[in-house]
């Protein structure tokens, strides 16, 4: 199988243990066992007795009864049988396409979004067509445009809400008029919710899983719980998806580790503690960056919405990747080049992260500002 070269994961492996202030990571800020045991109301001794008890085996083979129950409570219409264990939301991604994606195929992303959405149905031989998302429509899919895109055999709809790198966040109204289109010609929409609950304001976005009886949401315990480190994600979607997916999922996953499944239900079990440490910390950050954008002559955007990530368009004749090069090597400050997400002229900024860093590396990104054309 031939693909494209990952241009964020790639990007992310060259520089990110060679910075010195790393302002391109996605997730918030990371929880501590200590930190994610006193959410929980776990003691450590409750933990260690809990561990000591286990024995390594490949566990639940779709997930345990308990872990999918706390999952599908994080949505409206969603029942343990309808949700399926993977290895992170990437892992979810990659189990969909390679389930519904045939050669011939017609299929429909979002761009930019996540690059599994595009690069992986086109290596399996798909027809891709892109939707590109827009400043002037606050990054916001073009409804009239996605229209013409829709053929009557259009396989699988892709989008990302709320969107990386952008932070645009999709109303309901705008998720049921998509779920339209799709239904028109029978399609299915796979919406990547990875930043799902990551909001402005203390609302829980809907989810296409939801929304649609086609509908397909993936996401995980990376960004919005501060948990990359499980690589713990999921599928929430009709049974007859699940069990297709299982199908396919026998040759690459089996199961997901025991003891990520266990922290993962204790994070799930305290959601409410975690998503307000989350959301105070994107709410500060979030108003650092914004204070930066309006102060800094060479930079622009379209604020976010909602998730960690912004994209910021930067005055300079540099190339993005040119550009974040020469910033990480000068100046120790690591961003994501547009170009790594097949969009020229913009950087993204993570800006859930430590606020020192993020503080510090702005304030070096405008020194080093001031010395380039």
């Amino acid at each position: 199988m031939k693909i494209e070269s990952f241009g964020v994961e790639q990007w992310m492996n060259e520089w990110e243990t060679k910075c010195a202030y790393n302002v391109a990571e996605t997730c918030v800020e990371s929880v501590t066992v200590e930190e994610l045991l006193e959410m929980a109301g776990v003691t450590p001794e409750q933990m260690t007795r809990d561990l000591l008890g286990k024995k390594l085996t490949y566990g639940w083979i779709e997930g345990s009864e308990k872990v999918r129950s706390l999952i599908a409570g994080l949505y409206q219409k969603q029942t343990p049988a309808n949700i399926v264990t993977t290895h992170g939301c990437i892992g979810a991604n990659m189990l969909v396409h390679e389930t519904l994606v045939e050669p011939g195929d017609h299929v429909i992303s979002v761009i930019p979004t996540y690059q599994q959405h595009y690069s992986i149905p086109e290596s399996f031989g798909a027809r891709i067509e892109t939707l590109r998302l827009k400043p002037e429509n606050g990054f916001l899919p073009d409804l009239d445009e996605l229209r013409a895109l829709v053929k009557p055999d259009t396989k699988l709809i892709c989008i990302n809400n709320p969107n990386n790198p952008t932070g645009a966040l999709m109303s309901e109204q705008m998720l049921k008029d998509i779920c339209e289109i799709a239904r028109s010609v029978g399609a299915w929409v796979l919406c990547d919710e990875v930043y799902r609950g990551l909001t402005q304001e203390d609302v829980y976005s809907p989810s296409v899983a939801d929304l649609y009886e086609k509908g397909i949401s993936t996401a995980s315990m990376s960004k919005v719980f501060s948990m990359a480190g499980l690589r713990f994600g999921w599928i929430a979607a009709p049974r007859e998806i699940i069990e297709a997916v299982l199908h396919h999922r026998d040759y690459n996953t089996i199961s997901v580790g025991m003891l990520d499944e266990y922290f993962t239900e204790l994070a799930l079990s305290a959601k409410e503690k975690i998503l307000e440490r989350n959301r105070a910390i994107i709410r500060e950050n979030l108003e650092i960056l914004d204070k930066w954008v309006q102060s800094e002559p060479r930079a622009s955007y379209v604020k976010p919405k909602a998730g960690t990530t912004a994209f910021v368009k930067i005055d300079t004749k540099l190339t993005s990747h040119e550009f974040c090069e020469r910033l990480v090597k000068e100046k120790g400050v690591m961003f994501t080049p547009g170009s790594a997400l097949h969009t020229e002229g913009y950087v993204r900024i993570g800006y859930a992260n430590n606020k020192d860093v993020l503080q510090k590396g702005l304030a070096l990104t405008s020194e080093f500002l001031k010395e380039i054309d």
